[in-house]
C-alpha cells in the first residue's frame, strides 16, 4: 500500500469517527496522522455546520491544529468527564489490545483514555495485526537515569533504542521525558509485559493499552469497517 492510498484510508476512518461527535459533547482529541484527518472533519463541522463542542487534547500539536479551526480546547483537569476520546493507534489484536506512542504522546492519550466513558481507534487496515509486537513498543522514562533504564532493558531482551529525532537529539514528550522504543517483535503476554515495565523505576508510562478501547473504525478499501469490542 503506497502513502496515498494509506492516507485515503486513514481519513475515511476520520471522516466517519467525527460523524460521533454530537452538539455539547467533550470529546478527547488524540494524536497522529489518521487523527490529524478526524481534526479537519470535525473543524469543517464547525465552521460549516456550526458544531459546538469542547476539547480535551493529548498533545500540543492537536491543540494547535484544533484551536485554529475555532474548536473549544480546555485542561484535563477543567472537565468532570469525557465522553468519547477518538484516538489512533499504532497495531490492535483481536482481542482489542493495542499498542500506541508512535506519536510520543501516549502518556498524555492514556491519561485523556482512562477519563473518557467511551475510547475509539481510527486506523487504517495496516494497523490491524494477529498478535502486537511488530510496531516497537514505546516506553516513557524520565531522563535522569533513562541510561540505566536502557540496560536494565537490555539485560532483559527487550531490545531497547532510544527515540532519536532528525538533528540525532533524544525526542522529547510534551512532558519533556525520553522515548525508548522495545522492538519485541511479538508479545505473547501483554499483562505480564505491562506489570514489568509499569514498576521499573524510572518509566512513566507504556505505550500498551489492553483492552480499553470500545470500537475500533478502519479504514478499509471498501469503506470503514466497524470493530466492537463485545468485552467493554
Amino acid at each position: 500500500m503506497d502513502k496515498a492510498q494509506q492516507d485515503a484510508l486513514k481519513k475515511a476512518a476520520g471522516i466517519e469517527a467525527a460523524k460521533l461527535i454530537e452538539p455539547g459533547m467533550i470529546a478527547g482529541l488524540g494524536t497522529g496522522s489518521t487523527v490529524r484527518f478526524f481534526v479537519d472533519e470535525l473543524g469543517r463541522r464547525v465552521q460549516e455546520e456550526g458544531l459546538t463542542f469542547t476539547g480535551v487534547t493529548t498533545s500540543v500539536r492537536t491543540k494547535e491544529q484544533a484551536e485554529g479551526y475555532g474548536i473549544t480546547i480546555v485542561d484535563v483537569d477543567d472537565v468532570d468527564h469525557i465522553d468519547v476520546t477518538v484516538d489512533g493507534a499504532d497495531e490492535v489484536d483481536k482481542d482489542f489490545n493495542g499498542i500506541k506512542g508512535g506519536g510520543a504522546a501516549l502518556l498524555w492519550e492514556k491519561i485523556v483514555a482512562t477519563n473518557s466513558s467511551k475510547i475509539v481507534w481510527i486506523v487504517d487496515e495496516s494497523k490491524v495485526v494477529d498478535t502486537i509486537g511488530a510496531f516497537p513498543l514505546p516506553v516513557e522514562v524520565i531522563p535522569f537515569g533513562a541510561g540505566h533504564v536502557v540496560k536494565l532493558f537490555e539485560s532483559k531482551g527487550y531490545k531497547p533504542v532510544l527515540r532519536l529525532d532528525a538533528d540525532g537529539q533524544a525526542v522529547r514528550t510534551d512532558e519533556k521525558n525520553y522515548v525508548v522504543d522495545l522492538h519485541l517483535e511479538r508479545i505473547e503476554h501483554p499483562e505480564e509485559l505491562a506489570q514489568d515495565l509499569i514498576t521499573t523505576v524510572g518509566v512513566v508510562e507504556h505505550g500498551l493499552f489492553l483492552n480499553m478501547v470500545n470500537t475500533v473504525i478502519v479504514g478499509d478499501p471498501n469503506g470503514p469497517r466497524i470493530l466492537t469490542n463485545s468485552n467493554k
